[in-house]
């Protein structure tokens, strides 16, 4: 299968600590998404919307160590927010031998919920994560993060996927506000940077309340609300 690509895509098809696209039980539970889908990019754009709508966007998941980022734990789960997603999306693509990478970039989100913005003290979201697919000869940016579900109940239209134009951020929702805003891009990556996000977080955030939120998170002593969306 990696035969049929050049060397510098091998990265991208390759399990990493994180992205465990040789699991027998991912291997399985992608190729039955597949189904008889002989295209990468009609496979691909299947994978999407599976992730997009099938796992729903919760930003009150864990997120400091890398089990949180694994396909077979937020499948568990059912729920992440947009990194999980993505990399689930990217294990799943790599398990049907389409090559895959993660990016991230900080976005400015003009439409989060009062309690989001009180729990991180801003409306930046450092390090909001992305897919590229390499489709047809190209790379193809891919955003999995928000359901069908979530965003009609904001009022926001869901972002399409059609395998050859990017699909990243709605700009506005669909009253034409101002929806997301990108400001600043952090890179494109193999696994999922566990130890740049957490840093990231401490300095967006700071240390304190990353640190408060991860201890929230260890009492289990709270319920987080899975309809939340920033």
């Amino acid at each position: 299968m990696h035969k049929a690509f050049e060397p510098s895509l091998l990265p991208y098809l390759s399990p990493t600590e994180i992205i465990e696209c040789h699991n027998p039980e991912i291997i399985l539970y992608a190729n039955n998404l597949k189904g008889k889908l002989t295209d990468p990019l009609a496979i691909a754009v299947n994978l999407y919307y599976h992730v997009r709508d099938k796992i729903t966007y919760d930003p009150y998941t864990p997120f400091w160590l890398p089990i949180h980022y694994k396909a077979t734990f937020v499948l568990k789960q059912g729920k992440g927010f947009c990194i999980p997603k993505a990399a689930l999306l990217c294990t799943l693509a790599r398990a049907v031998g389409i090559p895959c990478r993660l990016g991230f970039a900080t976005v400015r989100n003009h439409l989060a919920t009062k309690a989001l913005l009180e729990r991180l003290g801003t409306d930046l979201f450092v390090y909001h994560g992305f897919v590229e697919f390499w489709l047809k000869g190209k790379w193809v940016k891919a955003t999995p993060a928000f359901n069908k579900e979530l965003c009609e109940r904001f009022n926001v239209p869901p972002l399409e996927f059609d395998g050859i134009n990017d699909s990243i951020f709605q700009m506005f929702n669909l009253d034409n506000q101002s929806f997301m805003e990108y400001l600043e891009f952090h890179g494109i990556y193999a696994d999922v940077p566990v130890g740049d996000i957490l840093s990231a977080f401490e300095k967006a955030y700071g240390r304190h309340r990353v640190q408060a939120w991860i201890k929230e998170y260890e009492s289990q002593n709270k319920i987080y609300p899975a309809n939340a969306m920033p």
